[in-house]
């Protein structure tokens, strides 16, 4: 795996613990939840985050994990952008969601193209 991919990776997991461990300790991004009419997967939403950061370096030694947890993000960011769609969120709103299922989605595909 590249030097590339490994900082992505880390920058993902870093950025996902952040916001995993935010959901729990900031009123405001529980707030943004209800706001999505999404309140009650808000707490899901948060330790789906954080298990994917720590999913992200742990895979650094064990591909497979690798592989699931770049994938469950990708997903997740995916649901989250189109909740941002949804909801008629402006462009600079959305773009996190839509940058980071595409950060999550290209260390997919390295490590489908590494490992198997």
């Amino acid at each position: 795996m590249s030097k590339f991919t490994v900082l992505l990776i880390w920058l993902s997991s870093l950025s996902f613990l952040g916001y995993g461990i935010g959901y729990f300790i900031s009123p405001k991004l529980q707030e943004e939840f209800k706001r999505f009419g999404l309140a009650k997967f808000g707490p899901l939403t948060g330790a789906l985050e954080i298990l994917g950061a720590v999913g992200l370096l742990v895979g650094l030694w064990v591909p497979l994990i690798l592989l699931l947890a770049s994938g469950g993000l990708t997903l997740l960011m995916l649901l989250g952008f189109g909740v941002r769609l949804k909801i008629k969120d402006g462009f600079w709103a959305s773009l996190p969601s839509f940058l980071f299922m595409l950060l999550n989605a290209y260390i997919f595909y390295e490590v489908l193209q590494v490992y198997l």
